[in-house]
């Protein structure tokens, strides 16, 4: 257990040793493979067993909300396995797991080399129950520049309700990083979360430097990592505590599922885990065969992301009609550095201001061809949206958020790269 020293409340008030554990299933064991394997393989087989029900070659979805008994003296050693943390090979109620779930966390888990993953019905559900299990009253959190704008809520308007304060850090670089979150940091502070890239302009975190400050003062580092993905970006390995994914985006890449997932050490997951339990966000069986599909595909999809991303970028800084083009790839992104000396990839996410004001903006998203417009990002199709109109009606409120009127989200999908610079031109040339 990670020490956290000075906490005043726990949602569980017995010490860990006296609290019944949960019964761990053969699928939460962690064997270490003796043959690390890359993420192209561990997308495909990570987490799953060889053989599976029915001699089936995929998962099955095991829709079952109820996990049966055959007498009372299954009862019994099942309870008795449970409070004594024992190995059990069954599920007892849906709320607490299921075979697919589990395989599901098993294979992220795989992907990111963390010991235990908990999957969740959404990624924000995954955060804010994070956040519970970790923070009690009295309790202080720190929040770095570009979270998502959920999260920060979170920390602004709820957390306060059960007595925990939130310093939220804006304006951050390269430089500013690590002596920001050395005065932020507190007596009380128990937490940080980061993110990275964020969104919508790209800035990349320093990990290696966020873990060095917290690890000596006993403090856990989680970082939404939904953006970058497992395939371009591992925390774990950077020395961060919890790595948070909404599984709806990258992971699941088909725009056909709401998830999300934690990854990390034992210890830290089992509490988590008791924590969902209570509040109820697990993650469908359903949702997790969708999830487990999706992965098959995500070393795959994430390179030519990577690939066609790299190429848009370049290609759009260069264009007349471009005033600026937000790329961790290119050399004149002010975190081009860190990225390439933490990351195996860019991401698939590029941003770029139109030479315009609001209304010759949207005029560019209504031309483009390809895309769909929307929220999202991470699936097979391109996806793109005007910043400023998503993030509020009103012009005041999107100047105290820091998002022009011109700027542009282009999420880049699996298309042929040629056809979307062919899409961009069209669209810029018709302004």
């Amino acid at each position: 257990m990670l020490d956290r020293p000075n906490r005043q409340n726990d949602l569980d008030p017995l010490p860990a040793a006296d609290r019944p554990q949960k019964a761990r299933t053969d699928q939460d064991k962690v064997t270490p493979d003796p043959t690390p394997m890359a993420s192209s393989t561990l997308s495909v087989h990570g987490g799953e067993d060889k053989q599976k029900p029915y001699h089936s070659l995929t998962t099955p979805i095991v829709q079952s909300s109820t996990f049966t008994f055959q007498d009372t003296a299954e009862v019994l050693r099942f309870v008795k396995d449970r409070d004594a943390g024992a190995t059990t090979d069954r599920e007892e109620y849906g709320r607490y797991g299921n075979p697919t779930q589990r395989t599901a966390e098993r294979k992220v888990a795989a992907l990111e080399g963390g010991a235990r993953s908990l999957l969740f019905a959404s990624g924000m559900n995954a955060i804010t129950t994070t956040l519970l299990t970790l923070l009690s009253e009295g309790d202080h959190l720190v929040v770095t520049d570009g979270c998502y704008s959920r999260t920060q809520q979170f920390g602004r308007e709820f957390l306060p309700r059960w007595g925990i304060e939130t310093t939220f850090l804006d304006g951050l670089d390269a430089t500013s990083l690590g002596p920001a979150l050395a005065n932020a940091i507190r007596r009380d502070t128990r937490a940080i979360i980061c993110e990275t890239p964020t969104n919508p302009y790209l800035r990349v975190m320093d990990l290696s430097q966020i873990a060095t400050i917290s690890r000596e003062r006993g403090i856990v580092t989680i970082i939404d990592s939904t953006f970058a993905t497992p395939i371009n970006l591992r925390p774990l390995e950077l020395g961060l505590d919890l790595v948070i994914h909404s599984a709806t985006k990258y992971l699941g890449g088909h725009n056909d599922l709401l998830a999300g997932a934690v990854v990390g050490p034992i210890d830290l997951i089992d509490e988590i885990e008791g924590t969902r339990d209570v509040l109820g966000g697990v993650g469908s069986p359903h949702d997790a065969y969708l999830l487990l599909r999706g992965i098959k595909t995500l070393d795959l999809r994430v390179r030519r992301q990577n690939e066609s991303a790299q190429r848009i970028a370049e290609h759009l800084e260069g264009h007349p009609a471009v005033e600026r083009v937000y790329y961790p790839g290119l050399p004149t992104h002010p975190d081009h550095d860190i990225a390439r000396r933490q990351m195996r990839g860019f991401g698939g996410v590029v941003s770029f201001d139109i030479a315009g004001d609001l209304d010759k903006t949207g005029r560019f998203v209504d031309r483009l061809r390809l895309p769909y417009v929307g929220p999202t990002l991470g699936g097979v199709e391109s996806v793109v949206r005007q910043q400023s109109i998503f993030a509020s009606s009103n012009p005041d409120e999107r100047r105290k958020l820091g998002v022009t009127d011109n700027l542009v989200r282009y999420a880049v999908g699996i298309e042929d790269v040629e056809d979307m610079i062919a899409d961009l031109d069209q669209a810029l040339a018709g302004l």
